[in-house]
């Protein structure tokens, strides 16, 4: 907790009031728009309606929506034909959906370890046959790592040293050895499949901001309290069950029924391409006036570092501390340590938006507030207001590129999440629509769950407990 001085409280009372007050003038001006709806579940909106869907369930995303939600928006929104785009893919499950319903569908992603699921799962859906299906049960029975004497050695990064035991490491650089004499595609899957499990053979746990460390590790817990993250999987029954997860589910016929639209699985799946890269570097080489639709879910402005929560994967995929630290600059400023990006430098076709930014009276007065509780010391981090700018001026500069490749009526759907920062809630949902109204964008709708999100364990201890909406932004691009 924070003190202040009877002057600076005074001076705190009257940002607070003025940001209750432009909060309000904001509320009403989407009063109609803002819609509780009761199909929108903490699971669809999440991964976890996912867990048991064939190849959704192969590698635990937990960033990610439900295949169901982008059957629900398409649906809902009347979206029937032409292509879709994710400018912030993940793992590619709006990709994978969009297919599934004959969508073709590009997406943009900058971490390598959604770039290779994705690539992996085109490959399982698109090329596997029986002589690939029956290599990997061959693995499965025979697991080669186990008698082999030649490891790979793989990267190792400052911030995943130590994440295994000494004998599970030596079983993945075994396995890594391995998979090289495989021909390219069971090589794929291979791969594919050992990222999937190297958090549950690991001592870690993803945990937002961090990889949090089980006390086995030896190393210094997140938090206070030793962590326990219950049974450690041994690496050869961990795989064994991936591939043959794996196997299973490319052995089944491939028109699973939908979860909101049964009937809709169409008999040739919509093609997938993917572009490599930040979004903000991407988008502007896009053509104009192309997409049917955008449905994404951006990273949220709460501090999730995915460079760290990642960093097992991405050491097997050989990305060095240099590498990594790189790709954190890259990403939209949702972490702490994100610098302040050039964005002209970029694109000078957004200094107009960057304008709409400047002249925002409730995000001003947010930034405002945050640098004066930086510069009273009551901050937990000093990045923080630097964080909050650059994610709403850059999220600014990508929904200006939403509305340039969308058509005319063409629908962007986005999943974010309201965050709250030294006592203040920050309305994410009503700055990005209200910023989207402005570049031209008609807000048809702010869909939100009706159970609210607490906000963390932190906040609530300092300033007490407040519920956060958790949204679905609907825009059109209109005519």
């Amino acid at each position: 907790m924070f003190a202040l001085s009877i002057e600076n409280e005074s001076t705190v009372d009257c940002f607070l009031e003025r940001l209750c007050s432009l909060d309000q003038d904001l509320t009403r001006h989407f009063d109609t728009k803002l819609i509780i709806d009761r199909n929108l579940t903490r699971q669809i909106v999440s991964s976890q309606a996912d867990k048991t869907r064939p190849k959704y369930r192969w590698y635990k995303y937990k960033e990610a929506f439900s295949s169901g939600l982008v059957e629900y928006v398409l649906g809902r929104y009347g979206v029937q034909s032409g292509t879709v785009l994710d400018p912030f893919a993940g793992t590619g499950t709006a990709l994978f959906a969009s297919s599934a319903l004959g969508f073709d569908a590009d997406g943009i992603e900058l971490l390598p370890v959604g770039q290779t699921i994705i690539e992996a799962r085109q490959f399982a859906s698109s090329r596997t046959n029986k002589q690939h299906l029956e290599r990997l049960r061959w693995w499965v029975a025979n697991k080669p790592w186990e008698t082999s004497e030649t490891p790979k050695e793989f990267s190792v990064l400052r911030i995943s040293k130590g994440a295994y035991s000494e004998e599970t490491e030596m079983l993945i650089k075994k396995y890594l050895a391995c998979l090289e004499s495989e021909q390219d595609e069971v090589a794929s899957l291979l791969l594919f499949a050992i990222l999937c499990v190297l958090e549950s053979v690991s001592y870690t746990r993803k945990d937002g901001q961090y990889l949090r460390w089980d006390y086995r590790s030896g190393k210094k817990g997140f938090g206070k309290k030793k962590f326990d993250k219950g049974p450690i999987a041994p690496f050869s029954r961990a795989i064994c069950r991936k591939i043959e997860e794996i196997g299973f589910d490319l052995e089944k016929p491939d028109k699973e029924a939908s979860l909101f639209s049964p009937t809709k699985a169409k008999e040739s799946s919509g093609k997938i391409n993917l572009f490599r890269g930040s979004c903000l570097n991407v988008m502007p080489k896009l053509p104009a006036d192309y997409y049917s639709a955008i449905i994404t879910s951006p990273p949220y402005c709460n501090r999730y570092d995915y460079t760290r929560t990642y960093a097992l994967e991405h050491a097997i995929l050989g990305i060095t501390d240099i590498e990594n630290l790189r790709l954190r600059q890259s990403m939209i400023s949702c972490t702490v340590e994100n610098r302040e990006k050039d964005l002209l430098s970029i694109n000078p076709s957004w200094n107009n938006v960057i304008g709409v930014c400047d002249a925002f009276p409730l995000l001003s007065e947010i930034l405002s507030y945050l640098h004066a509780m930086k510069s009273n010391k009551a901050l937990n981090n000093n990045g923080i207001p630097r964080m909050v700018k650059g994610y709403f001026y850059e999220m600014a500069c990508v929904i200006q590129e939403c509305f340039r490749v969308l058509k005319e009526g063409g629908m962007m759907f986005m999943v974010n999440d309201n965050v709250r920062y030294a006592g203040v809630s920050i309305p994410v949902d009503l700055i990005l629509s209200k910023i989207a109204e402005d570049i031209g964008f008609t807000i048809e709708n702010i869909l939100f769950l009706p159970q609210a999100k607490g906000n963390s364990s932190q906040q609530m201890g300092v300033h007490g407990r407040d519920a956060l909406r958790k949204c679905v932004y609907v825009w059109r691009k209109s005519h």
